[in-house]
This record gives structure tokens, sequence and C-alpha cells, in this order.
């Protein structure tokens, strides 16, 4: 069986533009991972907030879950050439985040620091967006340590 959609999907005969041009439509989310898919003592897992904030903040995987939830539902289309339509994700709004640092007003990046020494950074200003959250769960199901668990940024 292969992992990629052979068959015309209805959903981008009816919008051609969902799916972009090089892109190969696929039913399941594929795995692109770095190394071994680590795994977290979760007593001890924390989300840090520091840097240019006015108040650095630290929250458990419980407390990160209690702030309030957003769903979030789209087009994933990777950059490896795959794209997976009608994706369900559950988080809290990045935004919701950011607001209990506080950014300074000399924040304009954040850095997000990943496990095995990964780093990435991205706007403040695009990190904002409605859409943008800290996610734990995807199309009902908890996120699989393969795909980010505990937490992922859906940008």
């Amino acid at each position: 069986m292969s992992l990629f959609r052979r068959t015309p999907d209805p959903r981008v005969q009816a919008d051609p533009h969902r799916l972009p041009p090089g892109q190969v439509l696929t039913e399941k989310w594929p795995v692109l991972h770095y190394g071994s898919v680590p795994s977290y003592d979760m007593s001890k897992w924390r989300l840090r907030i520091f840097g240019a904030v006015e108040r650095e903040t630290v929250l458990d995987i419980d407390e990160v879950r209690a702030l309030p939830p957003a769903t979030v539902h789209c087009d994933i289309h990777c950059v490896t050439t795959w794209s997976r339509l009608d994706n369900d994700f559950v988080g809290t709004p990045f935004r919701t985040v950011v607001d209990l640092a506080g950014p300074r007003a000399s924040a304009h990046f954040v850095i997000f620091h990943c496990h095995a020494g990964f780093t990435t950074s991205l706007p403040l200003e695009a990190l904002l967006e409605d859409d943008v959250l800290i996610t734990w769960q995807h199309d009902g199901q908890p996120l699989a340590p393969e795909h980010g668990y505990p937490l992922r940024a859906l940008v």
C-alpha cells in the first residue's frame, strides 16, 4: 500500500488550489525525524518562555493544557513535497503563551529550542496570528512521539 494517493481526490478536484504545484497528496502523516524519537519524563518536562520577556514563564504540561484551547483546521504542505488535507489540531493559541510572558518592545523573533539541540526562529508578528497554536492533539488523538509529543508549534 502506498503512502501517497494515486487517484484524484475530490477535494482537490473541487478546489485545485488546495494542492500546490509539485506536491503529492497523502492520507497519512509521514514521519520526518532526525535521530531517535525522544521520550520524556513528564514529571520533569517543562515549557520555558524566556529571553526578551517581562516575566520568564515555566509551565508543566498540565498547566499548558489548562490554558484556553483552540482548534485549527488546516492543510499541511511539507517542504519535502507531500501534502495532507483536513487536519484538526487542538492546542493553546501561541498568543496566549506570549501574553503570559509579556514580550518586551525589543522582541521581534521567537526562537524555538527543540530536542537534540535543534532551534528555529520565526517572526513574533507571524506567530501572533489567530491560527498559530502550541498543539498537543491531532485529529482527535494526542500527538504521537514521532510527531512532536508532548507539544509542537503549528504555524
